[in-house]
């Protein structure tokens, strides 16, 4: 049914249309109108690619039918979507509201079904190489090796200047640098994932360098720090301890530099200390946006009345640059308790999950996500690839397949069972 050379071909598939979703989630040109007809196309296509996949598996004889553990976890988090939905008859912007959410329904399902296929794919074939780090390590290291070539061959628009032009950034205007560098995180977790099963090095190291390479270039210190807790993780998990002293060698070597190239940029303490304004923008937010819609919020994704949150204090800004404010903002107190409990009952899912394999993909990939969440968009931020990845780690916990016939085939099956009635015939 799923012989070795159709696993071959779904492997490249798989990697290709993760590169193509994440890739929608770029500004991939200055033209705003061409970038929104881009990003359409690329992620909805990309949703419709993995149905396709599925049904595909399904015309094979995939039959296994789905069964959901932990269903909690991804009905809380629809729980959530439902209330950003039930927030578009008082948000600021309705228009705006019902976009975000549109697009952050459109990754839910694509997550539904990209883990429903990779689940259906190891339920038949558990000896087939299919690995989800595999996935993630090749998608995201092409994604940041074309960046890396952007910036020999086209600098003006793979750069992105700051600190008054004195600071060039990698992303440009096709990604903030924070976002990026969270890409580099993920990426370079799950090449490290991929150095832990043993898989061939060659291609595993090359984009680890590549990730690592477009991580310092990115800047980012919120990254910076995802990484090293990721890479303490999986040095911690190493059974070779030459490994992990030559690691640990080498972070004490790189400190000093990475203390004034990327945290003290330019020996400017107090733009760390206040977070680069976010500590006042935050504290603005709380004490003179919130008390206006404390109980359910401006609606989805809206932080204000106008498109942008104005305080004399402050710079004016559209989104919070912390994700958990994001929310308290967008769906007030209500939606703050829904998304703290959804994330607590995420963590205690991962907790008592056993399967080791799955353990490291979770922290690889989560570690990013959440440090992230504390500085920019974040998972339940704006659209984008955090959200994504976290909506596969939800259906990770939750979507399982099985055999066992379903309801209907059930029914069938004791109603062929039961001993009929005989009858005597009346001579």
């Amino acid at each position: 049914m799923l012989d070795d050379r159709y696993i071959r071909i779904l492997t490249r598939w798989l990697v290709v249309i993760l590169f193509l979703k994440i890739a929608g989630y770029f500004t991939l040109s200055e033209n705003v109108a061409v970038t929104r007809v881009l990003k359409i196309i690329l992620r909805t296509g990309m949703t419709v690619a993995i149905i396709l996949v599925y049904r595909d598996l399904r015309s094979r004889g995939a039959f296994a039918i789905r069964e959901f553990g932990n269903l909690i976890v991804p009905v809380l988090y629809g729980a959530y979507l439902f209330l950003g939905f039930l927030s578009l008859f008082w948000s600021s912007d309705p228009g705006y509201s019902a976009l975000q959410l549109g697009m952050i329904v459109e990754s839910f399902v694509f997550a539904y079904y990209f883990v429903l296929v990779y689940r259906l794919v190891l339920h038949y074939r558990p000896d087939a190489s299919l690995r989800v780090s595999h996935l993630l390590s090749r998608s995201t290291g092409v994604i940041l090796l074309v960046f890396l070539l952007g910036i020999i061959f086209l600098p003006e628009k793979f750069y992105r200047l700051t600190h008054g032009g004195e600071e060039a950034r990698l992303g440009g205007y096709l990604m903030n640098p924070n976002e990026l560098g969270m890409l580099s995180v993920v990426g370079a977790g799950m090449c490290c994932l991929e150095l832990l099963k043993g898989a061939k090095k060659g291609w595993p190291i090359f984009f680890l360098l590549v990730t690592i390479t477009a991580l310092v270039l990115t800047g980012s210190r919120s990254s910076l720090i995802g990484f090293t807790l990721v890479l303490l993780y999986f040095v911690n998990k190493s059974s070779n301890r030459k490994v992990k002293l030559a690691t640990v060698v080498t972070m004490i070597a790189a400190f000093p530099l990475a203390l004034s190239t990327i945290i003290f940029k330019g020996g400017d303490v107090e733009e760390v200390m206040n977070m680069t304004g976010r500590i006042p923008f935050w504290t603005a937010l709380l004490t003179e946006g919130l008390p206006k819609e404390p109980l359910l919020g401006f609606g989805f994704m809206r932080i204000a009345y106008e498109d942008y949150f104005q305080s004399v204090h402050t710079y004016a800004g559209q989104m919070t640059h912390n994700t958990f404010i994001q929310v308290v903002m967008n769906l007030g107190l209500v939606g703050l308790a829904l998304v703290l409990i959804q994330v607590a009952v995420t963590i205690v899912a991962f907790v008592r999950n056993k399967d080791e394999d799955f353990r490291r993909f979770f922290v690889a990939l989560f570690i990013p996500i959440i440090i992230n969440s504390f500085t920019e968009f974040g998972i339940f931020g704006e659209t984008n690839y955090g959200i994504l990845f976290y909506q596969l780690l939800l259906f990770f916990l939750a979507v399982r397949v099985s055999t066992r016939p379903t309801f209907k085939e059930q029914v069938l099956s004791r109603a062929m069972q039961r001993p009929r009635p005989r009858y005597h015939s009346v001579s």
